[in-house]
């Protein structure tokens, strides 16, 4: 049995008291990661923000922005360490039911070309890309343009 599925998983609120762990995570992700104040700003602004823990430890978080019928994944990240366990698809499905319970119709995210392993994962739940925004994410050499995506739900 593999010794993941041994630890205790939970999915829960993001709080402030949560911000040093995320941003570890956060940092181990992305060049370009969000700050401190970008997830303090999401929680207080009631957004839906969630930390995955396993074993106790913060392993990934998400946050969502949900407006009437819609809703945008603002931030969905599992630690580097953790990925390719299945983390990331059960996070995602939890902000999926998170956003069906809203009763939001329509989820949209945007997404790095050059991210694969998230385009996959995004596309295997059922989003689509149907746009491109150019010029969307600081990269290295300028600007990365960003793959829209959205899932009907």
């Amino acid at each position: 049995m593999n010794a993941i599925l041994k630890l205790a998983h939970s999915i829960r609120r993001m709080c402030d008291a949560d911000i040093p762990a995320v941003l570890r995570v956060e940092k181990d992700s992305y060049e370009f990661p969000w700050s401190a104040g970008n997830f303090r700003d999401s929680i207080h602004a009631g957004y839906s923000a969630w930390v995955y823990e396993v074993g106790g430890e913060i392993i990934g978080h998400a946050v969502l922005m949900t407006v009437v019928d819609e809703a945008h994944l603002l931030n969905i990240t599992i630690a580097p360490g953790w990925r390719r366990q299945g983390l990331g698809r059960i996070l995602l499905k939890h902000v999926m039911d998170t956003a069906r319970s809203l009763r939001v119709r329509t989820l949209y995210l945007e997404v790095r070309p050059s991210n694969r392993p998230a385009i996959e994962l995004y596309e295997k739940t059922g989003f689509e890309a149907f746009a491109l925004r150019k010029g969307y994410y600081p990269a290295p050499q300028g600007r990365e343009d960003a793959l829209v995506m959205r899932a009907v739900l």
